[in-house]
C-alpha cells in the first residue's frame, strides 16, 4: 500500500461514518469489484457511504484534495474508467416509499428495481423497469432507462419528478424542474457526471393487469420465428413489447430442464391490459410448431424479472449494442447469418432484438437529456468471457456482426447500452452532447465527479 493510499484512508476514516477501504485492507478487492466481473477497477480507496452526509463529506474531501470520485451503487454499468479516483459506493442509501394515491415512489440510491416492483405490485402500479430486477433504480434511470413499458410510457428518466443530490462542491440540494431546470435536464438520461444522486422521486403508472412470459423453440426454427416477430411488431400496439433472441443456454442445474444446453430461439413478451387481448396479439407465434417452453400468462408486476430470468448475482459479461435504422429482409438475413449461421450463437450466449418505437420515439415537452430514439429496434449481443481466449473471440464476433450491419445501423447507442471502449459521445446527438458538456464544465469545473462514461471524454 502506497503512502498516498494510507494517508487518504486515514483522512477519509476521520471524515465519514461508513466503511473505508484502501489497497492492502482485507475486503478491498471485493469492495472495488463491480457487478460485471469482467471489468477491472483501479481506485485509490473505496468508501461505502452510510448516508447522504457521508456522500457530501467524500465529495468535499475529494475536491480539496484534487481527487476524482466515481460513484456506483453496485457497478452494473461499470466501464473501468476509475483510475486515480475514490470509488463511492451508495448501495447503503436505502429507503423506499410508494405513495399509491399520488402514484409516486421515492427511493434511495441503493434501492433495486425488484424492491420497487414488489412494493408497487400490490397497488396495481408499475414502474418503468427493465429486464432485470437487480440494477439500482437510480443508476438505471440516470442513463435514461429503456423499460419493458417504454413503448407506452417512454424513458424512465422522463418520469422523474425530483432528485436529491450532492453537487460537485459538496452541497446537498433537491433538484426538480423548477429549482434547477438545467441540472434536472442533464440528470434525466445524461449519466452521473453532474451530481451524485442520493435519492429520487418518480412517477408510477396504474396498470392493474400485466400479461407476459417466454416462448422457446430449438434454434432450427429461428427463421420462422423471426418472420413472425417482424409481422407481430409491425402492427403491435404500444401496450405490447416483444423481444426476439438467439441464445445458447448453459447446461447448468439452475437452467430449466428443457433448456439445458439448448441452442434456441426465444421470444419474450409483456402486454399491459387484458390477458386475452395479449394472447390474441401473439397468435402468429402459436402457429410455429416445436415450442419447448411457454410461460405466458397473467403476471404480477413483482415477477416481471422472471420473464428473462437474467442472473441476479455478479458475473463477467461483454456487451455490444447497435440501433437498427431499418429491419427488412436483408437485415433479417444478415442477423441470422452473422449471429447463428453456424447453428450456434457461440462464442456469444445471446443476441437479442428489442422492439422500441412508440413513446420512445416521440419528443417529450420538458424532457430530459435522453431525448428520443427514432430507431425502432435495438440489437444487443452478450458474451461471457470465462477465459481471455473466449473474451477475444467474443470481441471479434461483436466487431464482425457490427461491421456487417453498418449500412443499417445509426452509430448511436442508448447510454445504458454503452460497452467497453465506447464513449458518451456515442449515446447523444451533437447538440445534446454539447449541452451536457456545458453543464459539466459549469457545475464541475474541477472535474471532481467521474461517471462511467464521462461526457468530456474525447
Amino acid at each position: 500500500m502506497s503512502k498516498d493510499s494510507m494517508n487518504i484512508g486515514s483522512e477519509l476514516r476521520r471524515t465519514v461514518r461508513g466503511r473505508v477501504l484502501v489497497p492492502g485492507d482485507e475486503g478491498f478487492d471485493e469492495a472495488r469489484t463491480p457487478w460485471n466481473l469482467a471489468v477491472g477497477q483501479n481506485v485509490l480507496a473505496v468508501v461505502e457511504a452510510q448516508d447522504a452526509d457521508d456522500v457530501a463529506a467524500v465529495i468535499g474531501y475529494a475536491g480539496l484534495a484534487g481527487i476524482g470520485v466515481s460513484t456506483q451503487p453496485s457497478g452494473h454499468g461499470a466501464s473501468g474508467d476509475t483510475d486515480g479516483t475514490i470509488l463511492l459506493r451508495t448501495g447503503r442509501l436505502r429507503g423506499l416509499e410508494v405513495r399509491p394515491g399520488e402514484r409516486l415512489a421515492r427511493v434511495g440510491a441503493g434501492v433495486s428495481w425488484g424492491e420497487v416492483l414488489a412494493e408497487a405490485s400490490g397497488h396495481g402500479l408499475i414502474g418503468l423497469a427493465g429486464s432485470s430486477p437487480a440494477p439500482s433504480v437510480v443508476g438505471y434511470t440516470l442513463g435514461g432507462g429503456l423499460s419493458w413499458f417504454g413503448r407506452k410510457y417512454g424513458f424512465a428518466a422522463d418520469s422523474v419528478r425530483s432528485f436529491d443530490v450532492v453537487t460537485a462542491d459538496g452541497t446537498r440540494a433537491r433538484v426538480d424542474a423548477g429549482s434547477d431546470p438545467e441540472l434536472f435536464w442533464a440528470l434525466r438520461g445524461g449519466g452521473g457526471d453532474f451530481a451524485v444522486v442520493t435519492a429520487m422521486e418518480f412517477a408510477l403508472y396504474a396498470e392493474p393487469r400485466l400479461y407476459g412470459g417466454r416462448m422457446v423453440w430449438p434454434a432450427g426454427r429461428a427463421a420462422e420465428v423471426l418472420a413472425a416477430y417482424r409481422e407481430v411488431t409491425a402492427e403491435a400496439p404500444e401496450e405490447l413489447t416483444v423481444w426476439f433472441s438467439l441464445a445458447q443456454f448453459p447446461p447448468f442445474p439452475h437452467v430449466p430442464e428443457p433448456l439445458r444446453g439448448l441452442s434456441a430461439v426465444v421470444v419474450d413478451v409483456t402486454h399491459l391490459g387484458d390477458p386475452a387481448e395479449g394472447q390474441a396479439l401473439l397468435r402468429r407465434f402459436e402457429k410455429i410448431d416445436g415450442r419447448v417452453l411457454d410461460t405466458r400468462g397473467p403476471l404480477p408486476v413483482s415477477e416481471l424479472g422472471n420473464i428473462c430470468a437474467e442472473p441476479t448475482d455478479p458475473g463477467p459479461g461483454m456487451f455490444r449494442g447497435e440501433l437498427l435504422t431499418r429491419f427488412d429482409d436483408t437485415v433479417a438475413a444478415t442477423v441470422l447469418d452473422e449471429i447463428a449461421g453456424s447453428g450456434t450463437v457461440a462464442p456469444l450466449v445471446a443476441a437479442q432484438l428489442r422492439h422500441l418505437g412508440g413513446a420512445l420515439a416521440r419528443p417529450v415537452a420538458g424532457g430530459g437529456a435522453c431525448g428520443r430514439i427514432e430507431e425502432e429496434f435495438l440489437l444487443g449481443m452478450l458474451g461471457v468471457p470465462f477465459t481471455p481466449e473466449v473474451g477475444a473471440a467474443i470481441g471479434e464476433r461483436h466487431r464482425a456482426v457490427s461491421a456487417a450491419l453498418v449500412p443499417y445501423t445509426s452509430g448511436r447507442k442508448p447510454f445504458t447500452n454503452l460497452g467497453a471502449g465506447e464513449k458518451a459521445a456515442n449515446a447523444f446527438p451533437g447538440d445534446v452532447l454539447a449541452r451536457l458538456r456545458d453543464v459539466k464544465r459549469h457545475r464541475d469545473p474541477r472535474g471532481v465527479l467521474r461517471s462511467n462514461y464521462p461526457v468530456l471524454a474525447g
